[in-house]
């Protein structure tokens, strides 16, 4: 673990920022000039549980990371996936007792901010506060959304919507194509983002390739064959993302 003041690291959470609110050059410079520490995580190592005191907030910088919650029986519930230029633990940093597990999907690098600094950053730059809460917001219409696919939406409409979030999101971040991208989530991790076993997950997936609505050449590429139909079988509607009109994503 390191802890490095060079600015251009920050650089993925500044376009994040950028990308919902516009900040003026001083604003820019106050956001990479936070303190961080960056570190390399392993897969599955935690960034914070469950119950923890929260002390920093995490920015992915390379990887993968998801939140979960586990029930007393020990079943996971994954709620979110994060990736890179992405606060990943903004929540628990401000409400400081983590309500939920941070944990690496993937082996990642990560840069750890004190939550003192953030809070700081916010009372002396209104506008890059607004940034942030705006981008919490996108995360709790997000939440939202996981809730509507587990609760109201059968197996195949679940994964027809996840497969072509991803899409979506990975694409912003530059780390795929509208309709090419290598999923960052094993069937076990879908499952366990959609309330399936991991059988209905291959099964489906395995469906919804039959039907030319997707190809794979390996388990983790996903090709998506017609955009449309594929968001029709998953009942998708990007709305509830708040991408820009002229997000060429949505193109």
């Amino acid at each position: 673990m390191q802890t490095l003041t060079d600015p251009s690291t920050l650089e993925p959470m500044l376009e994040k920022l950028c990308y919902r609110v516009p900040l003026s050059a001083t604003e820019r410079d106050a956001v990479l000039a936070l303190p961080f520490t960056l570190k390399t995580s392993e897969h599955n190592q935690f960034v914070v549980r469950e119950r923890e005191l929260a002390t920093h907030t995490c920015l992915m910088l390379a990887g993968f990371s998801i939140r979960s919650k586990l029930t007393a029986f020990g079943s996971r519930q994954i709620v979110a996936i994060h990736m890179k230029g992405e606060l990943v633990d903004l929540q628990n940093s401000m409400l400081k007792v983590a309500d939920h597990s941070v944990q690496m999907l993937t082996k990642g690098e990560v840069a750890l901010i004190p939550r003192e600094a953030v809070s700081q950053l916010t009372l002396e730059h209104p506008r890059i506060g607004h940034a942030m809460w705006t981008d919490t917001l996108v995360d709790g219409s997000i939440f939202r959304e996981w809730i509507m696919n587990v609760g109201r939406r059968d197996a195949r409409t679940r994964i027809a919507h996840l497969l072509c979030e991803f899409a979506l999101r990975l694409k912003i971040a530059g780390l795929g194509e509208n309709k090419q991208y290598e999923l960052p989530m094993t069937q076990e991790q879908l499952a366990d983002a959609t309330g399936l076993t991991p059988v209905h997950v291959n099964r489906t997936l395995k469906s919804l390739e039959a039907d030319g609505l997707i190809a794979r050449s390996s388990p983790r590429s996903i090709n998506i064959g017609d955009w449309r139909k594929l968001a029709e079988a998953g009942d998708f509607d990007s709305n509830y993302l708040h991408l820009p009109e002229a997000e060429p994503a949505l193109a």
